[in-house]
């Protein structure tokens, strides 16, 4: 059988990133919008928002898992195996998303507590939070959908997805939250998802030729579930430990008051465009080395991803600058209070030093997963984020406010990133490439 053409950056990477930018605009959007009704209500959305995406980390267990084993398969040219994991992770999505929105419906004001949620702020905090529950189902089904798409090599497709979806919630938005506030947010991405889960069925079907059965929807396939585990669980507990030291940070800050709860979150917004480049780098990557270790070409894998490497290094340090120099005019977008202006702008010139420590991360963690190298990552960081990011905010925070929260965020991200890219320079990852690849012809026996 002919060796599999490599896969390219590029034609991943532009997709890839235009939908984290779609993405990243309609956030800002929602958050402009939250923030006309009120600081408090902005500090609201924020708060949600936080919990949403930490229990989104969830579907990483399926998300990273499937994206390893299925691009590892699709680079062993083995189809049959291919299509019997993105059935499987479409059941297993199901189990997994149910849980997280019958948590947040049933638990949210709990959850809202444990953040330390303003007095002011959780009143509208905790209505938009139980409305968004059903969306972390659909959540699950797409982000896993959309996954086995770009494993394909069909970034292209995911991104028209992505446009409509994020088209529809944007339009929704603005005709809602004027009326209906937070609650019109809810519902503007109840109706996103539900057209883009309508998209992703019609391209599984036309594109990749799967068709789904009612029993796809919950069946647990052990054998490909526990492949995808094997990858999923270490990065889901990686980002999931993320997420939790950084909601102890957000706590922190939350504490403080609602006018560093604002600059906080304004900040991040601001963050969350700077850090597209490096993430659709590290994404693509992930795809492009699973194909390259599925093939056995492991010294082309090395060779993509040192490049890759400079490309993330330097748009993140020049994007992080340029952010910096205008950051007063960037602040201004979301609030006219000088305070939180300012709190704002002082901590944006942290990101100069905060975003290529960040490229690090979101590059070369994806390049040791799809290598198979996935325990390492969870070890380093877990330790770091609990110590660093956790312990640092409270500690650094209480001694400089929000500047020493966002000093400690500098310290986790380059001691995480130094350790990750000496990894990969000493090369430990290539025993569990190897390992990784007698696991895919393994499962495509089978089959």
């Amino acid at each position: 059988m002919p060796a599999a053409p490599s896969p390219k950056l590029w034609p991943l990477l532009w997709p890839l990133t235009l939908e984290l930018l779609l993405g990243m605009l309609v956030g800002l959007a929602a958050t402009l919008l939250a923030a006309r009704v009120s600081d408090p209500a902005a500090a609201a959305f924020a708060l949600a928002n936080h919990i949403s995406f930490t229990l989104f980390l969830l579907f990483r267990v399926v998300g990273a898992g499937i994206g390893v084993v299925l691009t590892q398969a699709l680079g062993a040219r083995q189809r049959e195996a291919a299509d019997g994991l993105a059935l499987a992770c479409l059941g297993a999505s199901t189990r997994i998303g149910s849980f997280c929105a019958v948590l947040v419906l049933l638990g949210a004001e709990p959850l809202l507590r444990l953040m330390k949620a303003p007095p002011e702020a959780l009143p509208l905090a905790l209505p938009l939070l139980q409305c968004l529950a059903p969306a972390l189902l659909l959540d699950a089904w797409n982000a896993s959908m959309a996954s086995v798409m770009r494993a394909h090599l069909r970034a292209r497709d995911a991104l028209m997805v992505l446009v409509a979806m994020n088209a529809l919630q944007l339009l929704l938005a603005l005709l809602l939250m004027p009326r209906l506030g937070l609650i019109g947010f809810a519902l503007a991405v109840l109706a996103s998802r539900l057209l883009a889960l309508a998209l992703h069925l019609l391209l599984w079907r036309v594109r990749l030729g799967l068709k789904l059965r009612a029993a796809d929807w919950w069946a647990w396939r052990r054998e490909p579930v526990a492949a995808m585990m094997h990858f999923g669980l270490p990065g889901a507990a990686e980002n999931l430990a993320w997420r939790l030291s950084f909601m102890v940070s957000v706590a922190v800050v939350a504490a403080m008051g609602t006018r560093e709860l604002a600059a906080h979150a304004y900040a991040f917004q601001v963050l969350h465009f700077l850090l597209i480049a490096s993430l659709a780098i590290g994404l693509s990557m992930e795809i492009v080395i699973g194909h390259l270790v599925g093939a056995g070409r492991l010294h082309e894998a090395d060779q993509q991803l040192r490049r890759a490497m400079r490309l993330a290094f330097l748009s993140a340090g020049g994007l992080s600058l340029a952010a910096a120099l205008v950051a007063p005019w960037l602040m201004r977008a979301f609030t006219q209070d000088a305070a939180i202006v300012a709190l704002g702008a002082q901590v944006l010139w942290l990101a100069v030093l905060l975003e290529p420590g960040r490229a690090f991360n979101l590059v070369v963690i994806n390049a040791l997963r799809a290598a198979g190298d996935a325990r390492y990552p969870l070890y380093v960081g877990i330790g770091s984020q609990a110590l660093v990011l956790a312990g640092g905010s409270w500690l650094l925070g209480s001694w400089w406010g929000l500047f020493g929260v966002f000093v400690a965020y500098v310290l986790d991200e380059w001691i995480r990133g130094l350790l990750m890219w000496r990894r990969w320079l000493r090369r430990d990852w290539l025993t569990h490439a190897r390992a990784a690849r007698r696991r895919v012809r393994a499962l495509q026996r089978g089959t």
